[in-house]
C-alpha cells in the first residue's frame, strides 16, 4: 500500500458525536468508522450509531422547532444561512484535510468544493431576499360580480415540514450535510435531519458543527437541524418513516433510492422523495462533428470520463454514432487515451469493488468488445480503472443490461448505422440527468430533429461541451426523468431546488389583521406578486 499523503490530520478535533439540535450525544447504537480508501485503515475517532431513541429524539426535536422556524423573516433566514457560509469558509482548511483522509479526493478538488457549498448557501440567502420563493397570487374580491361575487383569493407557498436529508459520498460537501438539499430546506423555512454518509464522518460533524455556531449566533430555534450517524437500512429507514418527517432528499444509488422511495410511500401518511439515483449520461456525436475533430472530441471525452474517477453523476458513460472511418477513428484516439489513463483512488473500497463487477459484467455481455483498459491506481485498496468498450446499436437496444450504470471510468461506444438508428438507441435510454451533442454547422438540421427526444430523456441538455461540472445558478436543472430521479419536475441544483420543500396554500376571504405579512396590500417584505393576474 502507498503511504497516506501528508495533510493535517484534525481527528484532535473531533468527538465522534451525534448533533440532536443544541445537543452533542454518543449514540446508543453501532459503532461506526470512516476508512482511508487508500489503505483502507480505519479512522479515528469511532463513532455509535444513532438508536431508535434518538433518531426519534432529532425529528421530535425538528418537528418542535417547524412552526418558529418557518415563521422567521426572510431576511433572518438569509443571515442564517450566510453564517453557515462563513463558518464554513473559516473551517476551509479542516474540512479539506479531514474530506481528503476519507475520500482520497485532492485537495484542490475539496477547496473548490467548500466554495461550492457556500455558494448555494449565499445562492438561496439571495432567494430569500428576492422574495419569490413566497409565490404570491391575489385575486381581489368582486362584491358586484354577476352571477355571483368573487371571493378574495391570496395564495403564498408554505413549506411542508421537517426534511430528511442523505449525504451522498461523492461530494463530501457539496452534496452532503451542507449540499443543496439542506441549504434549499433551510431557506424553505424547513428543519433538516441529516443522515450522515458513512464514508466521510469527521467532515459531516466538522460541518455540522458550522451550522450549530450559526444556529446560535442568529438566535433560530433548536431543532432546526441535526446530524445522524448510523447504517442506511436501519437509521435511514426509521428517518423516513418518522411521522414528522415530510419529505426527503437523497443522492445515491438506485438501489438505496428505491428503498427510500418504498419507506416513503408505504407510511401511512406517504411523503415526497426527491431521490437524484442513476444516469450514463448519453453524447450523441454527430458526422459533422466527427468528420471535423475525431481526436480532438476523444481527448475531451476522456477527461470528462475520468474526471474524479468517473464518480460525478454527470460523468458520461455512453456515446452514440454512426459507423465509419470517422466513429473508428475516435475508437481509436479514445482508446489510446484510456490505455495511457493511470487510475485514481475511488472513494471506498466498497464503490471499486462494485464498480469493477459492474464493467466485468458489461464486458462479458454478447457483442461487448473491450477497447482499450487504463492502469489500475498502484497499490491501493480502492483501486479505479479506466475502460473503454463498444458495442453496435442493435445489440444495445436488445440489451437492458448494458443500459446499466458503471459508476467510474467506464465508457460504452454505440456504434449505429445512421442517425435514425442513433434516434432509436436514444428512444431505448432510460431517464438520465444529461445528454450532450457534439456537432459542425452541417449537422444542425440533423440535431433540430433529435432535440425533442432528448427533452424527454434528460433533465439538461447541452451542446458542445461534457456534462461534468455543474454550473450552480438560477437556471440550472440537475434533474431528470426515471431513473436519473424519482420526480423529474424538480432540480437539486440551483435556485429552483428551494420549491421541492414548498407547497401551495390559498387563503379566501381571511380578515386582513390575519393574514400572513406577504399576503397583505402593504407587501412588507416587497415580494413580487401577481395580483388580478398582473405580475408586479
Amino acid at each position: 500500500m502507498t503511504s497516506t499523503p501528508q495533510v493535517q490530520d484534525n481527528t484532535e478535533q473531533l468527538e465522534g458525536a451525534l448533533f440532536l439540535g443544541a445537543e452533542r450525544v454518543v449514540g446508543e447504537g453501532p459503532v461506526l468508522r470512516s476508512r482511508d480508501p487508500r489503505t483502507g485503515a480505519e479512522l479515528d475517532p469511532p463513532y455509535r450509531s444513532a438508536g431508535k431513541e434518538e433518531v426519534a429524539r432529532a425529528c421530535r426535536l425538528a418537528e418542535g422547532a417547524f412552526d418558529a422556524y418557518r415563521a422567521t423573516e426572510p431576511e433572518a433566514r438569509a443571515r442564517f444561512l450566510e453564517r453557515i457560509a462563513d463558518h464554513l469558509t473559516e473551517a476551509t482548511e479542516a474540512l479539506v484535510a479531514r474530506a481528503h483522509l476519507e475520500t482520497a479526493l485532492p485537495t484542490a478538488r475539496l477547496t473548490g468544493e467548500v466554495g461550492r457549498t457556500t455558494g448555494q448557501l449565499r445562492l438561496f440567502a439571495q432567494v430569500l431576499r428576492d422574495g419569490g420563493l413566497h409565490g404570491v397570487r391575489i385575486d381581489r374580491a368582486l362584491p358586484d360580480r354577476a352571477p355571483l361575487p368573487r371571493p378574495d383569493l391570496r395564495q403564498r407557498r408554505v413549506p411542508l415540514g421537517p426534511v430528511a436529508v442523505f449525504g451522498a459520498s461523492n461530494f463530501p460537501l457539496a452534496f452532503s450535510v451542507l449540499g443543496g438539499d439542506t441549504a434549499a430546506a433551510l431557506a424553505a423555512g424547513c428543519p433538516v435531519v441529516v443522515k450522515a454518509h458513512d464514508a466521510h464522518l469527521g467532515t459531516s460533524e466538522l460541518a455540522a458543527r458550522a451550522v450549530r455556531a450559526a444556529v446560535v449566533e442568529t438566535g433560530m430555534p433548536d431543532g432546526v437541524f441535526s446530524l445522524l450517524v448510523g447504517e442506511g437500512p436501519v437509521v435511514g429507514t426509521r428517518l423516513v418513516t418518522d411521522p414528522h418527517i415530510q419529505a426527503v432528499g437523497f443522492t445515491g444509488s438506485r438501489a438505496a433510492g428505491l428503498a427510500v422511495l418504498r419507506a416513503a410511500t408505504e407510511r401511512p401518511q406517504p411523503i415526497p422523495v426527491y431521490a437524484e439515483m442513476s444516469s450514463i449520461n448519453p453524447v450523441v456525436l454527430m458526422p459533422g462533428a466527427l468528420a471535423e475533430r475525431a481526436k480532438d472530441l476523444a481527448g475531451a471525452f476522456v477527461g470528462s470520463l475520468t474526471l474524479g474517477a468517473g464518480q460525478f453523476c454527470t460523468n458520461p458513460g455512453l456515446l452514440v454514432g454512426v459507423a465509419g472511418d470517422d466513429l473508428d477513428a475516435f475508437e481509436e484516439a479514445a482508446a489510446a487515451a484510456v490505455g495511457e489513463h493511470v487510475g485514481a483512488t475511488m472513494l471506498t473500497p466498497g464503490i471499486a469493488q462494485a464498480y469493477h463487477r459492474e464493467v466485468e459484467a458489461v464486458a462479458a455481455r454478447p457483442g461487448v468488445r473491450v477497447l482499450a483498459r487504463g492502469a489500475a491506481a498502484a497499490e491501493s485498496a480502492s483501486p479505479g480503472q479506466a475502460v473503454l468498450m463498444s458495442v453496435d446499436g442493435d445489440t444495445f437496444r436488445a440489451d437492458p443490461e448494458l443500459r446499466r450504470e458503471m459508476f467510474g471510468s467506464a465508457g460504452l461506444v454505440v456504434r449505429c448505422r445512421d442517425l435514425e438508428h442513433v434516434a432509436e438507441v436514444l428512444r431505448s435510454l432510460d431517464g438520465q440527468l444529461t445528454a450532450t451533442v457534439h456537432t459542425a454547422g452541417a449537422d444542425l438540421g440533423d440535431a433540430r430533429a433529435l432535440l425533442p427526444l432528448l427533452e424527454r430523456r434528460a433533465g439538461r441538455v447541452l451542446f458542445n461541451g461534457w456534462p461534468t461540472g455543474v454550473e450552480v445558478g438560477h437556471a440550472m436543472v440537475h434533474g431528470g426523468p426515471f431513473p436519473a430521479t424519482s420526480d423529474s419536475r424538480t432540480t437539486s441544483v440551483g435556485s429552483l431546488a428551494v420549491d421541492r420543500f414548498l407547497r401551495p396554500v390559498a387563503y379566501q376571504d381571511v380578515p386582513e389583521a390575519l393574514l400572513p405579512a406577504p399576503l397583505l396590500d402593504a407587501n412588507p417584505y416587497g415580494v413580487p406578486r401577481r395580483v388580478d393576474g398582473t405580475l408586479e
